[in-house]
C-alpha cells in the first residue's frame, strides 16, 4: 500500500509529461481544417462595389464543374501583399479560377488594393462582418482554399503563397482535385 502511495503520483506525472511532449513533435503550421472533404459551407456575399464585373460569391458559384481556388484576404494585411503576385501568376498562365473573399475590410480599401497591386479574382465577394470567415474556420488572412467541381473543399493554405508552396501543395491539390482524388498528398501548412 505505501509504494501506491508513490507509484500514482509518479504515473500521473509520466502521463502528463508524455502528453506535453507529444505537443513537442507537432508542426505548429498545420492548421487542422474541419472542412477537407466536405462541401463549402453555405454562404452568400455580396460584390465589392466598384469592382467590375460587379458579381459576388456563394456557395454555389463553387459547384460549376471546375476546380477552383477560394482566396481569403485583406488589404491591411502584410502577407496577402506578398503573396499577390503569385495568385495573378496562377490566374494569368495556369488559367485557375480565383475567387477572393475580402474579410473585414472596408471595401474602398478592398478595391485600392486590387486596383494597385492587381486583381487576380473572377469573383470577389465582401464579408465585412467576417461571418463567412467563421463558416470557412478562418484562422487569420491569407488563407487559400482549393474546392473541386463538386464544390468540395479539397485544400486548405494557411498564409501567403509563394512559388515553392505553390509547386509543392497548390499545384498538386488542384490536380488531386481534376482526377477525382479524395485524398491529396499534403504538407506545409494545410489541415486534413
Amino acid at each position: 500500500m505505501r509504494r501506491l502511495v508513490y507509484i500514482l503520483p509518479l504515473l500521473a506525472f509520466l502521463g502528463v509529461a508524455s502528453y506535453l511532449a507529444s505537443g513537442l513533435t507537432r508542426d505548429p503550421q498545420v492548421l487542422p481544417s474541419a472542412l477537407i472533404d466536405k462541401p463549402v459551407p453555405s454562404f452568400s456575399l455580396p460584390p465589392l462595389p466598384g469592382r467590375e464585373p460587379a458579381v459576388g460569391l456563394a456557395d454555389g458559384d463553387l459547384a460549376d464543374g471546375q476546380v477552383q481556388l477560394v482566396n481569403v484576404f485583406a488589404s491591411w494585411c502584410a502577407p496577402c501583399r506578398a503573396e499577390q503576385p503569385e495568385l495573378l501568376r496562377l490566374s494569368r498562365e495556369l488559367k485557375l479560377p480565383i475567387n477572393g473573399i475580402a474579410y473585414k475590410d472596408k471595401p474602398e480599401d478592398s478595391l485600392a488594393f486590387l486596383k494597385g497591386l492587381g486583381d487576380p479574382y473572377k469573383r470577389v465577394g465582401v464579408d465585412r462582418d467576417g461571418r463567412a470567415g467563421i463558416e470557412w474556420g478562418v484562422y487569420g488572412v491569407p488563407e487559400t482554399y482549393v474546392i473541386d467541381g463538386r464544390g468540395r473543399v479539397r485544400y486548405r493554405h494557411v498564409g501567403p503563397l509563394n512559388p515553392g508552396d505553390v509547386e509543392q501543395f497548390i499545384l498538386p491539390a488542384v490536380e488531386a482535385a481534376r482526377a477525382g482524388t479524395s485524398k491529396v498528398a499534403i504538407g506545409g501548412t494545410t489541415g486534413g
